[in-house]
């Protein structure tokens, strides 16, 4: 090896103070400070998915024919809603005395006795939150593993009450594509997945809504049924307030997934192989 090398090598060393008997590590970058409510590179695109997903679902499930793909999902969403409702008229001393769900005509729930005004308020309430967890979901892929087993169970417990051929064929289909999901990119594919089940959830009042006005469905909606509880607010204004009330639980679901999730894809992916890895 030429002498010159040795010599213009050994004083590269001494110009870093290099030292043989401390191991060698590659220099690390310094942290880069983010505000907390600012969205990572990774976290953007979910942003823009959701105001797709929300559009999406609102043509699929009011266009006729069509809406019939999404039964399942439908179902889950219907039956969540309603067991909300069933949940606060059994704590409020109500009793049960009829449950329907339908993907077509909605669901249904006749009480006797309890407390009518948070029975009926109980189900947008609980459709809002419940989205709001799987819209947490879509920022981070253990979590979607995690809730993926809530869908799993949830798709199948409305078949219960309903035996139409279609919607089982449907519920087997999206149960094997949840499950294709998982070794698709390391089940990071199960975020989109989580995402667009919250949305659904989060924005169930306006698909009651939309039931009420352009199906004529028999069971009314909860807007309705609060307008004739309280006259003196039309269905409009009720469905108005409850649309707010929904977006407003997104956008705070939506900066809890921000600021509680804020990992690179290589640190999300590396989390979520702790758990069942694929």
């Amino acid at each position: 090896m030429p002498i010159a090398y040795l010599r213009a090598l050994a004083g590269r060393m001494e110009e870093l103070d290099y030292d043989p008997d401390i191991p060698y590590r590659p220099p690390v970058a310094a942290p880069v400070q983010t505000r907390p409510l600012s969205p990572t590179q990774i976290q953007v695109p979910i942003l823009y998915v959701i105001v797709v997903y929300s559009v999406m679902i609102f043509a699929i499930w009011n266009i006729p024919t069509v809406r019939n793909l999404i039964n399942p999902l439908k179902l889950f969403t219907i039956g969540w809603h309603e067991l909300c409702h069933i949940i606060v008229a059994i704590m409020t001393g109500g009793t049960i005395l009829k449950v329907t769900i339908d993907p077509n005509v909605g669901g249904c729930t006749i009480v006797e006795g309890g407390h009518p005004p948070s029975i009926l308020a109980a189900g947008y309430i609980g459709s809002a939150v419940f989205g709001g967890i799987f819209i947490m979901a879509g920022f981070d892929t253990l979590a979607a593993k995690i809730l993926s087993f809530v869908i799993g169970i949830g798709l199948v417990c409305p078949l219960v009450l309903v035996r139409d051929k279609l919607t089982l064929l449907l519920t087997l289909l999206y149960e094997g594509l949840m499950i294709g999901f998982w070794f698709i990119d390391h089940a990071d594919a199960l975020r989109w997945y989580c995402l667009f089940v919250g949305v659904m959830n989060v924005f169930y009042v306006v698909w009651d809504i939309a039931d009420d006005k352009f199906f004529r469905k028999a069971n009314d909606s909860d807007c309705t049924q609060f307008s004739l509880m309280y006259p003196k607010i039309s269905a409009h204004v009720w469905a108005l307030l409850w649309i707010l009330f929904d977006t407003g639980v997104l956008i705070g679901f939506i900066f809890v997934g921000i600021t509680s999730f804020k990992m690179t894809g290589d640190e999300m992916l590396y989390q979520a192989a702790q758990f069942l890895p694929t």
